[in-house]
């Protein structure tokens, strides 16, 4: 064995038995011979650091490519990547082995170190208790979640305070919109039981993009009142600089992959409603928080109290309800009682609903829509609102613009469908239009889609009679009720004893 092939910590272990044992005693300690001791004491620089006698035992292949082609790609393309300096080379130089790209990467990222350009600094900053609280989207279509079968599209409301970790997760069902910010940062605040003296968010670009400049205003009018109302000043990172926010950047993938992991646990992506999806996912984030209870006990005692109510987090419009039973809003046509025709409602626009009011009398609740496309609107109809007028015209259904979505479960889309193949469209329309009335009247709409299906599956079309005659409701004999009357001469007994009393 020679001196330069010790290893490091046979090295360290001479040096170390040297102090008090002799050369040979320290190498016999150390695990080398003495002939290697006597070596070390004679030359006074470690083995480990001599220069190999050794050279290169191959030819290097970039010597002949390096100052003259690539060190000029590198400063015309700083940000060339290896893989595009590679595939130059080859195209210049079919007969090059594509086995030295591994080498390539080391060369260029020691000449990068060197002569490369200054690269961006991230600051670390030191963050004390109650000071700062961020806000994000987070795209969740990767879940694959779904409701009552249907795939849910939709994206999650993220608020995390920066010391402690707490965070606070909302599902959001249309995009990056001042109503969703509001909402979700406002469900946030009140389950913390209090507020951070700062609020940052990104610069709400996608809340804006299909915005008027008046709305533009509005919008950041109704921002700035929302952080007022709250005490909190409002910061924003600068836009496409994801790394600002990054405290909540991180931590959208960590909570996402908890999502995920809980998803697997439970054996199933597919939830009964939306209220139990969203049960769900304050399952899963209240378990990670229970995991910091003691910093966001410590981090809650720094924070600003909360004011005595919440303050607006929705939009309002005023819209009237025109003679085709409900109201356009945002290229969307909604359906309400028809009794309200002709009146102007106010409306209030939250990110998955609409609560309708008739001066101060709350009068409908309906799921929010959206368009279907950039040229096409949407419709979210409600078959109960129109049953009654359309009962009357049935073959009105037959080019109804609305009718796809009249169907409140599939069954009835099935059955209008093996009707419309008989070809008999008066027929198909009025017994369809018969069996949502049915469902309607006698508030059996789950189990009359289940005898459909039965009937469909069968290979049988829907009896409309002998369906109606199955849910008519059983009738009852009138009992007979004998009623006793008492004798006046009671109440003058009665009047006598109130007078002693």
């Amino acid at each position: 064995m020679t001196g330069r092939h010790i290893t490091d910590r046979q090295m360290r272990l001479y040096m170390d038995y040297r102090k008090t044992r002799s050369p040979e005693a320290a190498a016999a300690r150390a695990g080398f011979s003495t002939a290697t001791a006597y070596r070390l004491e004679a030359d006074l620089a470690p083995a480990l650091t001599k220069e190999s006698a050794e050279g290169r035992r191959r030819p290097d292949p970039l010597a002949p490519h390096w100052d003259a082609e690539i060190v000029p790609i590198l400063k015309a393309a700083p940000g060339i990547r290896v893989i595009g300096v590679l595939q130059e080379l080859r195209r210049r130089h079919p007969d090059l082995s594509r086995n030295i790209r591994r080498t390539l990467e080391r060369r260029i990222q020691a000449w990068r170190a060197v002569h490369g350009p200054e690269r961006e600094v991230i600051f670390r900053q030191q963050h004390e208790p109650g000071r700062q609280g961020l806000s994000d989207f987070t795209d969740t279509s990767s879940l694959g979640v779904s409701v009552a079968g249907e795939r849910l599209d939709h994206r999650l409301y993220h608020f995390r305070l920066v010391f402690s970790g707490f965070e606070h997760a909302h599902v959001v069902l249309g995009g990056e919109s001042f109503t969703a910010l509001a909402e979700g940062l406002q469900n946030a605040l009140w389950a913390l039981g209090g507020a951070p003296k700062e609020h940052r968010s990104d610069s709400l670009s996608a809340a804006f993009r299909n915005l008027t400049a008046e709305a533009r205003d509005d919008v950041t009018q109704r921002y700035a009142a929302l952080m007022d109302h709250y005490g909190m000043i409002a910061t924003r990172n600068n836009v496409g600089v994801a790394h600002e926010n990054g405290s909540i950047e991180s931590a959208h993938g960590h909570l996402k992959q908890a999502l995920e992991d809980a998803l697997l646990l439970r054996g199933s992506r597919d939830f009964a409603d939306l209220d139990a999806y969203r049960a769900f996912v304050d399952g899963v984030v209240g378990g990670r928080n229970a995991n910091l209870a003691k910093p966001i006990a410590l981090e809650k005692a720094a924070l600003v109290p909360l004011p005595k109510r919440r303050t607006a987090d929705y939009e309002e419009k005023a819209i009237p309800v025109t003679s085709s039973g409900g109201f356009t809003l945002r290229r969307v046509f909604y359906t309400v009682p028809s009794r309200l025709i002709g009146h102007r409602l106010r409306v209030r626009i939250f990110d998955d609903r609409l609560e309708c009011f008739l001066g101060a009398t709350p009068v409908a609740r309906l799921r929010r829509g959206r368009p279907v496309s950039d040229t096409k609107g949407g419709h979210v109809v409600d078959y109960r609102h129109i049953i009654h007028s359309l009962r009357r015209k049935p073959m009105a259904f037959a080019n109804l613009v609305y009718r796809d979505q009249l169907f409140p479960r599939s069954a009835y889309r099935r059955a209008f469908e093996a009707l419309q193949e008989q070809g008999d469209p008066r027929r198909a329309c009025k017994v369809t239009v018969g069996l949502l009335a049915l469902a309607h009247e006698q508030a059996c709409e789950a189990e009359l889609a289940e005898a459909i299906n039965a009937e469909l599956d069968a290979k049988r079309l829907p009896d409309l009679a002998a369906l109606r005659e199955r849910f008519r409701p059983a009738t009852a004999a009138i009992p007979e009720v004998v009623v006793e009357l008492a004798p006046l001469g009671v109440y003058d007994e009665l009047a006598a004893v109130g007078a002693r009393t």
